[in-house]
C-alpha cells in the first residue's frame, strides 16, 4: 500500500489506517482478544502501517494494539489519545499538563513501546489553555516519549493556536460521504497549515457499507443506539445516501465502501482515513480501496449525485456534540 505523510513533521503512515476503537468499545461486546490481535496482525500483512486506539478505549484496547504489533513495532505507527477525565469518555475533559503526562506513561506501558508515534488530544478541553496542551505535549516530543502531536475534532481556532505552540501533525475528525463539514472550514485550513487529516467513521459507522437499513438492530450496548442519525425513521430516510453509493460503486465495479473511502483517498494526498472492523473480510474490502483510482470525472459525478442527497439525524446526541469543535 502506498505511504502518505502527515503534516510538516515528516510522519509517514499507509494510505488506509486501522481504527481499532470497535474491537473493543462503542460497538457492542469486544472481540475476542485472540482474535482481535489476529485482525490487526493480518492489516499489517496486507500493507495497514497505521493503527488507532485510545484511552478512553480502555486500557485493553491499547493492549491489544501493543501486543498484536510488539514483533514489528519498528515497521508500524501507533496513535492514541489523551483527554478524558480518568480515561471515561462520559466523566468529563481533563487535559491538564499532568494529566496529559500521566496517560502518556500509562499509554507507553499498554502499548509496549518506548514512543508513542502520534498522541492525540481526543476533544479540546475549555478549561485548560490549547497552548499549555500543545507545551505539555511538546516537553513529552522533546524527552522522546512522543512522536508526533495531533488534535481530534478540534475547531480552526483551536488548531491554529495549538499549531503555534507545537505543530500540529494531524487533525482526527469525523469525515465521510454523510459527514462533509470539515470541507467548508477545516480542509483549507489543514492545507493552508500544512496539516494532515484523519478521517474517522470514513464509512459513516458502518450505514455506507449498505449492510444497515431500518430494519438492523444493534446490540443493547452499542452506541448507535444514541445516535440520531441512526434512529429508525432516519436511517430509512439515509437509504436514498446509500443508493447513491450503490450505483456509483456499480458503475465503477467496486463496492459502496470503496466508493467512499477512495473518494476520501482521491480528494487530498495528505488525507489517511482510518475505517475500524471486527471481519476479515471487510478488513480486505476496505484495504481494496486503496487501489481505486479515481479520475476528475468520477469524482465529479460522485459529488453531483451526493449533492442532491439530504441526509437525516444528527451525528451525535446533544451531550456528545457539545464537546466537537471548541
Amino acid at each position: 500500500m502506498q505511504e502518505r505523510t502527515l503534516g510538516q513533521t515528516g510522519l509517514q503512515v499507509s494510505a488506509l489506517g486501522l481504527g481499532c476503537m470497535g474491537l473493543s468499545f462503542g460497538y457492542g461486546p469486544a472481540t475476542d482478544t485472540r482474535e482481535a490481535i489476529a485482525l490487526i496482525r493480518a492489516a499489517h500483512e496486507r500493507g495497514v502501517t497505521f493503527f488507532d486506539t485510545a484511552e478512553a478505549y480502555g486500557a485493553i484496547n491499547e493492549q491489544i494494539v501493543g501486543e498484536a504489533l510488539a514483533p514489528v513495532r519498528g515497521q508500524v505507527v501507533i496513535a492514541t489519545k489523551f483527554g478524558f477525565r480518568d480515561g471515561v469518555a462520559g466523566a468529563g475533559l481533563d487535559s491538564r499538563p499532568e494529566r496529559i503526562r500521566d496517560v502518556a506513561e500509562a499509554s507507553l506501558k499498554n502499548l509496549r513501546t518506548e514512543r508513542i508515534d502520534l498522541f492525540y488530544q481526543h476533544r479540546v478541553d475549555p478549561n485548560v489553555p490549547i497552548e499549555d496542551v500543545a507545551g505539555a505535549v511538546a516537553d513529552l516530543i522533546r524527552e522522546g516519549k512522543v512522536g508526533h502531536f495531533g488534535l481530534s475534532e478540534a475547531g480552526a481556532d483551536s488548531i491554529r493556536r495549538a499549531h503555534a505552540v507545537q505543530p500540529v501533525a494531524a487533525l482526527q475528525s469525523e469525515y465521510s460521504l454523510w459527514w462533509r463539514e470539515p470541507e467548508h472550514e477545516i480542509l483549507p485550513l489543514l492545507e493552508e497549515l500544512g496539516i494532515g487529516f484523519v478521517p474517522f467513521s470514513p464509512l459513516g459507522k458502518g450505514f455506507l457499507t449498505g449492510a444497515i437499513d431500518e430494519n438492523t438492530t444493534f446490540d443493547s450496548s452499542d452506541f448507535r443506539n444514541k445516535v440520531p442519525r441512526f434512529a429508525v425513521e432516519a436511517r430509512k430516510a439515509n437509504a436514498r445516501v446509500v443508493d447513491v453509493v450503490k450505483s456509483l460503486a456499480a458503475g465503477k465495479g467496486v463496492t459502496p465502501a470503496q466508493i467512499a473511502l477512495a473518494r476520501l483517498l482521491a480528494r487530498k494526498p495528505w488525507i489517511a482515513p482510518i475505517p475500524g472492523t471486527t471481519k476479515l473480510h471487510r478488513l480486505e474490502e476496505n484495504i481494496g480501496a486503496a487501489e481505486v483510482q479515481l479520475d476528475a470525472g468520477d469524482m465529479a459525478r460522485i459529488e453531483a449525485a451526493i449533492g442532491t442527497v439530504q441526509v437525516e439525524g444528527a451525528r451525535y446526541p446533544s451531550e456528545l456534540q457539545k464537546l466537537v469543535s471548541r
